[in-house]
């Protein structure tokens, strides 16, 4: 599940992506996104340290993707927003206390625990910020149209 700052900061990177040529302020993000300013300039500017924004000061300033889409990574954006401690491959499951029985039922679910968050770092890791731009556009596209909606 994505946490509140996770999905604000996709919807910020979303628009940038949308219109890749264009400075966007903090406001207008804020704006279009329907997003609290002050929340959105703070994860921004975490996203900017971490390399996926450029910034410009100015009138004409604001933000931009620091690559293309295609080469952001859904787990790159998690990890710039200091969710990646979540994300690390070696950290998955617990480990009993010291002394504690571990049951054969207990394993197996363990187990099973590792092998589902092993799908979902896999996922983030696979899924780019270009892959919901599609989806964002095909949800736009059937909002407008008959046509049914393309989730990729």
């Amino acid at each position: 599940m994505l946490s509140r700052q996770a999905s604000h900061a996709l919807k910020a990177l979303l628009e940038l992506a949308a219109h890749p040529l264009q400075w966007k302020s903090t406001h207008a993000l804020a704006q279009a996104q329907q997003l609290p300013e002050s929340m959105l300039e703070q994860l921004l500017l975490r996203l900017r340290r971490h390399g996926l924004l450029v910034a410009r000061r100015g009138r004409q300033g604001g933000y931009q993707l620091a690559r293309p889409a295609r080469e952001i990574a859904l787990a790159t954006v998690l990890a710039g927003l200091g969710e990646g401690a979540a994300l690390q491959w070696g950290d998955i499951g617990t480990s009993p206390a010291v002394g504690q029985e571990v049951s054969p039922a207990d394993q197996v679910t363990e187990a099973l625990q590792r092998r589902l968050e092993r799908a979902r770092l896999k996922a983030l890791e696979d899924l780019s910020l270009e892959d919901l731009l599609f989806d964002l556009r095909s949800a736009e596209a059937s909002a407008n149209s008959e046509a049914g909606l393309l989730l990729g």
